[in-house]
Parts: C-alpha cells; structure tokens; sequence
C-alpha cells in the first residue's frame, strides 16, 4: 500500500519542463497587441465623445449670410411683416344664413360687386304682410268715402226737404253729425294706409341690407361664408367673427418694419432701400422709406417705419415676413437683376482630411458638414452648396472638436 501511493503521488507532479500543447509565444504576442491597439482606438476615438457627454466645449457661432450687390451701401437692416394699408372687413347689416356665395377666397373684386346674398323669406314675408294691411287700409278708406258721399247726398236732401217745411229739421240735423263720423273714420283708415305702406317701403329698402357688397377693388385674403352658415352684424368691442369677407388692396401693400429708437436717424424718408421676402430670399425689391408712424414702442424701444414697393411686387401676399435694407444710394434696375450671393465667414470653414468643412449647430450639438466654396466674398466664400442661408455655425472650431458633440455657445444671450 504505501508503494502504490507513492506511485499514485508521483503520478500528480507537473514537471516545468514540458511545455502545454497548442500555446505558442507568438499567439500571446498578437493578442497582446490587439489589445493595445484597441486601447489606443478607444482612447483616441472614444475619448472625444466621453468628454462630450460629460463636458461641454464652449464655443462662438456665426451665421451664412445672403450678399447682394447693395450690400456696400446699407445703413441699416431691420426686419418687419408685409401689410396691406388699405384692408376692409365688410359684412351683413343683419342676421341670417348665406343663400348665395359669389366670391371665394384670392378672388379678385371691384367695387361694388356682389359678394354674398342673405335669405330674404323671412323680410319678404314681412313686406307681402304689410302691403296687404296696407291694401286693407285704402279698401277701407274707399268704403269710409264711399259711405260718407252718401250721407253727405242725404243730408243735402233732407236740409232741402226742411226748408221746404216738407221734412223735419232733426233728421237733417242727424245726418250732418253722421257725415262728421264718417269723415273721421276716412282719416282713420287713410292714416293706417299710409303707415302701412311706410313699413312695406321699409322692408323693402332694408332688402338692400340681405346683400354684401364690395367697398373696395381688391383681393378676397379669408375664407367667405358658405351657404347655409349662419351670418350676422359684428358686435361692436367683441372679437367674434360673425361672418364676413375681407378684402385688401394689393397695391397698397408695404412692409412695416420696427426700426431701433437709437437708429432712427439713420432712415431718411423718402431714401432707397432693398427688401428681401422670407418666401424668396434669392429675389429682391427696390423699396422706398414713405412714413414713420408718430408713437414708440416704449416697450421694445422701437419705432415702425413704412416701406413701399417701387417696382412690381409680384408673389408678395400680406402678412410675409421680410427683411428691409436702408440704403445710402439709390439701386440701379440693372443690379438688381444680379442674383445675390450665400457667403459662409472664413472663420467658420475648416480643413478636414483635405476637404473643406464646416460645422452646423442644431439645438446644442455640432454636425461637421462638406461644403463647395467659391471665390472670396469680403471676409468669407461663395458657398456653391452644403449649407443655406441662415445656417448657424461654429466660427473658429476648436482643435478636436467632433461630429455629433455637445457644445454651448459662448455668444448666445
């Protein structure tokens, strides 16, 4: 027995000199490095986008802005909405529902059209009701005269008959006072003729009243009544719609723009100015300061100054938005017809792997974009495409700043 332990002790014993099957030193070499490598991809690649999850890079933006000929000569730009200056709301003098709709909103008008025609049963019932009291009335007046002619023949016969002795004095005597009665019950009945003939002709001006007409040329800019709606006269103080057709005079259309207390003295009446809509940032209109309306925004410290189209102001509808250049010299017709230019800041642009990029803010995280540039433009480029007009961007990016990072923008109030 203590032999076969021993044997089965020895058995147990590893001998340091045999190498393990299927483990080679170059295997642990490669795995090594593998995973050094991958320690390295993670530190160099990863790291940016730890530290923006956890820290935000504090950087200035700046904005792609539109160039056009006139930029040389502006003095100030201020913003504002397009307002037609000759606008009517019309609508029915009385209540009831639309029987006829002829116009529908963008229609154009002129003055005097008809736009909508109320239901009259209601007020023709009325008139037929009162021309036929009226007509009553003068039947009754033609009966009253007719009796009265011959109470006034019967008397003059009986006052003949007295006088004669043939006949007694009181039946004549009767007969005057009859014909008395009668003369009143004919201007009863002629009285409530004409009143009632008075309230036909009434109801039959207030007819006029069922009818909205146009009180201006122009165009229809709200959705009219249909037919059936009930419709009604505007309360006045009350912000109810009860029905009605405006309508605006497109020739008349001008952008009211709020301009700075401060700089209100850079506007000169009557001075040029270039007005680009919102809807149409690559079309421009020559415009012309007209009126400063006399009463300040005490709250925004601001003044609205009026300025109208000098030339055609096709596609232009009320209430755009538009962007109003004041202008130190007037704009030749000729360059306006030069497209204006989308230049990026040369702050903005930076190299990336040979190409040229910039990097979009959009809601507090960064997105690297290619852009195309052209020629210089000031102290930017022509972008020719990846960003539009009034595209925020990071001006002067930091070194390792990182698609899909965080940032927080220095500048912003």
């Amino acid at each position: 027995m203590p032999d076969q332990l021993s044997s089965d002790l020895a058995s147990l014993k590893i001998d340091r000199n045999v190498r393990p099957k299927g483990r080679s030193p170059i295997g642990a070499i490669i795995t090594t490095l593998l995973l050094l490598g991958a320690a390295g991809a993670a530190y160099k690649f990863g790291l940016p986008y730890l530290e923006s999850a956890v820290f935000k890079t504090e950087v200035e933006t700046t904005e792609v802005i539109t160039v056009s000929p006139a930029q040389a000569s502006v003095e100030l730009t201020s913003t504002g909405y397009v307002v037609a200056q000759r606008l009517s709301s019309v609508a029915t003098k009385v209540a009831g529902k639309v029987k006829v709709q002829h116009v529908k909103q963008g229609a154009k008008v002129k003055a005097g059209d008809l736009l909508l025609e109320i239901d009259t049963a209601d007020q023709k019932a009325g008139i037929a009701s009162a021309d036929s009291q009226a007509a009553a009335a003068r039947a009754r007046v033609a009966t009253a005269k007719a009796n009265l002619l011959d109470i006034e023949q019967q008397t003059r016969r009986a006052m003949s008959l007295s006088e004669a002795g043939i006949g007694p004095k009181g039946t004549a005597e009767d007969l005057v006072a009859r014909s008395g009665s009668v003369k009143a019950q004919v201007q009863a009945a002629e009285a409530e003729a004409r009143a009632q003939e008075a309230l036909a002709a009434a109801l039959r001006v207030n007819l006029v009243s069922y009818t909205v007409v146009a009180p201006i040329s122009g165009t229809v800019v709200n959705k009219p009544p249909q037919v059936g709606e009930f419709v009604g006269p505007q309360p006045a103080g009350i912000a109810i719609d009860m029905g009605g057709v405006q309508i605006a005079d497109f020739s008349t259309l001008m952008v009211e723009t709020d301009v700075p207390e401060q700089r209100l003295s850079q506007v000169k009446m009557g001075g040029p100015a270039e007005i680009v809509m919102d809807a149409f940032p690559s079309k421009r209109y020559r415009g012309k300061a007209t009126e400063v309306t006399p009463k300040v925004n005490r709250t925004k410290a601001t003044v609205t100054v009026k300025v109208a189209f000098v030339d055609e102001n096709e596609g232009v509808l009320p209430d755009m938005a538009a962007r109003v250049s004041f202008l130190s010299g007037e704009l030749d017709k000729e360059a306006m017809k030069t497209p204006p230019k989308t230049v990026v800041p040369a702050s903005a642009v930076a190299d990336v792997q040979g190409g040229k990029v910039v990097y979009r803010v959009e809601g507090g995280v960064v997105r690297m974009t290619n852009v195309t540039l052209g020629p210089a433009v000031g102290s930017g480029f022509e972008v020719l495409s990846g960003v539009s007009s009034g595209t925020k961007l990071v001006s002067n990016p930091p070194q390792g700043l990182a698609d899909g990072q965080r940032i927080k923008e220095r500048n912003a109030r």
